[in-house]
């Protein structure tokens, strides 16, 4: 493929590339919304535990935040599925996706807010109380490298202008 081939990308309508990048949009959803299904059941299971009791304030607190930021995320990942649904036949479908990215985007970000809150939670509570900021920051470092900084990275790298 020439260069010139590749810069002028795929011959498709807006339909036709909003068809494509819907099915696209759903596979990645699909991924996240499993894991954010995953984890939101467990810690929906936590407060059930006997040794919730013993929990203090502040891992309460975190706990809560944890699990609000868990539902948050699931919803956000879960509602491009509603969209579609209400979207469909419309013939709104470039307008939808555009919307559908936008809170997958969201969804992501809850689902980072959300595993950083729980891994401060279970890290606290495994070690008794002790300072874990540097763990828990050097996690999300990597979460952001691996979600938005490499293929913000590859964006600009690959993209012609």
């Amino acid at each position: 493929m020439t260069d010139q081939e590749r810069r002028q990308g795929r011959d498709e309508s807006e339909e036709e590339r909003a068809d494509r990048m819907w099915g696209d949009l759903i596979q990645e959803v699909r991924v996240a919304q499993t894991g954010v299904q995953i984890l939101f059941g467990f810690l929906l299971t936590v407060v059930f535990q006997q040794k919730y009791a013993d929990l203090s304030d502040v891992d309460r607190t975190i706990y809560i935040v944890t699990v609000v930021l868990g539902a948050a995320a699931t919803g956000a990942l879960i509602g491009p599925v509603s969209l579609h649904r209400l979207l469909a036949g419309r013939r709104v479908k470039p307008q939808a996706v555009r919307l559908a990215s936008r809170l997958t985007q969201t969804g992501l970000f809850l689902l980072l807010t959300t595993m950083a809150s729980a891994l401060v939670l279970i890290l606290r509570v495994a070690t008794g109380g002790s300072d874990v900021t540097w763990v828990v920051a050097a996690v999300v470092a990597w979460y952001l490298v691996c979600w938005y900084g490499l293929p913000l990275w590859s964006r600009h790298r690959h993209t012609t202008r």
